[in-house]
């Protein structure tokens, strides 16, 4: 990732619009902000959170509360707590997260 004519600038994350997302079931809740190609995402999901697709997208992700299940189309299956990231290029290994009773809210970067 490459950033470049990016000027110093804060985010508000709560004055940011929230967009919804509905999953296979709960919901996700975006805030978003675009900086040329970057996008910087602050995500709520819902307790019992499923994704609807893989995503094949590159991120790197922070988990800020809760608990992410995150699965791998091979069948790997990750566990990330608060204070826990990771990180994946386009099209390298499709995922999609799911939560428990807690939900979760993330930081990411794509």
């Amino acid at each position: 990732m490459r950033m470049t004519d990016i000027p110093f600038g804060t985010t508000d994350w709560s004055a940011v619009p929230r967009t919804e997302h509905k999953g296979d079931t709960g919901m996700a809740y975006w805030r978003t902000r675009n900086f040329g190609a970057i996008r910087v995402r602050m995500v709520e999901y819902t307790p019992g959170y499923l994704a609807d697709h893989w995503c094949e997208k590159g991120h790197i992700l922070l988990v800020l509360e809760g608990r992410l299940d995150t699965e791998l189309a091979d069948g790997r299956r990750f566990t990330l707590l608060p204070g826990q990231s990771y990180q994946v290029a386009d099209g390298a290994e499709p995922h999609r997260s799911s939560t428990g009773a807690d939900g979760a809210r993330l930081f990411i970067v794509d």
